[in-house]
C-alpha cells in the first residue's frame, strides 16, 4: 500500500472530512488530477463513502479517525506480510520433511528388522555349533530409489512456482516422477487459483477496453468478491478499479454513476473486442495430479511402511535393545515416532480429501454468485439503460504513424528535415494547381 499523500490528509482534516475534489485542490494547491486519484487511495484505503450531489457533483466523505484506520492497515498489512513469508518457509519444510521422513523410516525399519533376525539367526547358529559366534554374518541390502536432479530442487523456496509454471505449460501431461507423486498424494499440487488476482483485473480490463473506456458499476460486479450489502448500494467496491486503471465518475441527469478510464480509451492500434468470459470462474482443487498408478504405488508404499512397522514391533523388545545397543538401541528409541509417521501418511491424505471437499463447495457458491450477477447484468433492462448512457463517454483514440508528433526512433533533426520537405511538397501541389 502506497503512503498516502500528507497534504491531501490534511486538507481532508481541515475541510472537516467531506469535500469535493476542487476543494482539496484549491486548499493544497495541488494538481486536480493528483487530487482526484489520491482522493480516490484514501477513499478505499479508509473505508470512505461516495456521494453524490443533487448538481452532478462527486463528495468525498471520510471517517473523523480515518488517520487511525488507515495506520491500523497499513501495521496489519505489514504484519500479515511477514507471518506469511515466515509461515511460508516453515510450512514448506514441513512439507518436505514428510517425503524425506518416508524413504528415512522405510531404510530404518528395514535395516533394523534385518540387523534383528541376522542376530537371532546368528545367535541360534551359536548354539547349535558350540557357541562359535564368528560364524555370524549377515547379508545387507539396501533398496534403491530412482532420484531425479528435480528432487533437489524440492528444498527450494521457489520449487512450487516452478512446478505450477510446468503445469500451467504441460496442462495434458503429468511428468512426476515418483517422489513427486509421492509428495502431490500426501499434500496435493498448489492453488490451482494461483493466478486469480491477474485473471480478475485482465478480465476487469477488457471488459473497460471492450467497452471504450465507459462502463457502469454492474459490468464488473462479476469478476469481484468484494461485493456486500453494505457496499453494493454505494457501488464502493469499485473503488479499487478506479485506482487501478485511473478512472473517474461521471454522473447522469438521473443520478446515476457512470465510470469512464481516459488512459484506456487510447490505443497504438485497431483492435477487436477481445473475448472475455461473462465472469470469473474459479477452478476446482485437485487432490493430486498424479496418475493412477502413482497414487496406487503412494498408497502401497504407506502399507509397506506400516507392515513393517507392525513387524519390527513383534521383533522389538526393550531388552533385546538393551543387549544389542547401537543402532537397535536407537531405533527402540524412535520407534513411536516411526509409528506416528506410519500411521500419519495415510490419514493426511484422507483429512485433505474430505477437506478438498468442503473448499471446493465454496469456490462453487463463489462461481455461482458470480454467474448470478452475470445473469442479472443481461436480463435486468434498468441496468442496460445504463450502460447505453455509459456509451456516451465511450470513445476510442488510435494513434497511428500518421498523427505522431516525435518519434525517438528518429533523430530530432530527420524529423524536422521530413517535416519541412512535407510542407514544401504541399506548397507544390498548391502551386500547381493554381
Amino acid at each position: 500500500m502506497a503512503s498516502p499523500n500528507s497534504a491531501i490528509m490534511q486538507s481532508v482534516e481541515k475541510l472537516n472530512y467531506r469535500v469535493t475534489v476542487g476543494d482539496v485542490a484549491t486548499q493544497s494547491g495541488l494538481d486536480v488530477k493528483i487530487v482526484q486519484q489520491e482522493l480516490l487511495q484514501l477513499a478505499n484505503d479508509t473505508n470512505g463513502h461516495l456521494q453524490v450531489a443533487e448538481t452532478g457533483d462527486i463528495v468525498y466523505l471520510f471517517a473523523s479517525n480515518f488517520r487511525s484506520i488507515l495506520r491500523n492497515k497499513y501495521w496489519q498489512l505489514r504484519w500479515r506480510k511477514w507471518l506469511q513469508k515466515a509461515w511460508d518457509i516453515v510450512f514448506y519444510l514441513i512439507k518436505i520433511s514428510f517425503g524425506i521422513i518416508l524413504i528415512s523410516s522405510i531404510i530404518i525399519m528395514l535395516l533394523a528388522i534385518i540387523v534383528i533376525v541376522v542376530a537371532i539367526s546368528s545367535s541360534k547358529d551359536g548354539d547349535n555349533n558350540g557357541g562359535d559366534s564368528r560364524r555370524g554374518g549377515g547379508f545387507f541390502f539396501l533398496p534403491q530409489f530412482w532420484i531425479s536432479p528435480d528432487f533437489f530442487w524440492m528444498f527450494s523456496p521457489n520449487y512450487e512456482e516452478r512446478r505450477y509454471q510446468r503445469q500451467r505449460n504441460n496442462k495434458t501431461e503429468n511428468e512426476l516422477n515418483f517422489l513427486e507423486s509421492i509428495y502431490s498424494f500426501l499434500f496435493g499440487d498448489g492453488n490451482p487459483n494461483r493466478n486469480l488476482e491477474e485473471r480478475r483485473w485482465q478480465e476487469i480490463a477488457s471488459v473497460i477496453k471492450n467497452n471504450n473506456g465507459a462502463i457502469i458499476a454492474e459490468q464488473v460486479a462479476p469478476y469481484l468478491d468484494t461485493i456486500n450489502n453494505s457496499n453494493q448500494e454505494d457501488e464502493n467496491y469499485i473503488l479499487p478499479i478506479l485506482i487501478r486503471f485511473n478512472g473517474y465518475p461521471e454522473v447522469s441527469d438521473k443520478g446515476e454513476i457512470i465510470y469512464y478510464f481516459p488512459e484506456l480509451q487510447v490505443t497504438a492500434k485497431q483492435r477487436n473486442k477481445a473475448s472475455v468470459a461473462p465472469y470469473l470462474k474459479e477452478n476446482l482443487w485437485q487432490f493430486s495430479i498424479a496418475s493412477s498408478g502413482q497414487k496406487i504405488g503412494a498408497i502401497a508404499l504407506g502399507g509397506v511402511n506400516i507392515v513393517l512397522a507392525l513387524m519390527l514391533g513383534t521383533l522389538l523388545t526393550p531388552e533385546l535393545a538393551q543387549e544389542m545397543g547401537g543402532f537397535i538401541l536407537f531405533v527402540n528409541s524412535i520407534y513411536g515416532i516411526l509409528v506416528a509417521y506410519a500411521v500419519s501418511y495415510l490419514t493426511i491424505p484422507l483429512i485433505r480429501y474430505f477437506w478438498l471437499q468442503n473448499r471446493n463447495n465454496k469456490v462453487v457458491e463463489r462461481n455461482n454468485q458470480r454467474q448470478n450477477r452475470a445473469n442479472i447484468l443481461e436480463s435486468n433492462s434498468q441496468l442496460q439503460n445504463k450502460i447505453n448512457y455509459a456509451q456516451q463517454f465511450a470513445q476510442q483514440k488510435v494513434i497511428t504513424g500518421e498523427n505522431l508528433a516525435y518519434s525517438t526512433e528518429k533523430d530530432l533533426l530527420d524529423q524536422e528535415i521530413e517535416q519541412r520537405d512535407k510542407i514544401d511538397e504541399e506548397w507544390r501541389k498548391k502551386l500547381m494547381d493554381n
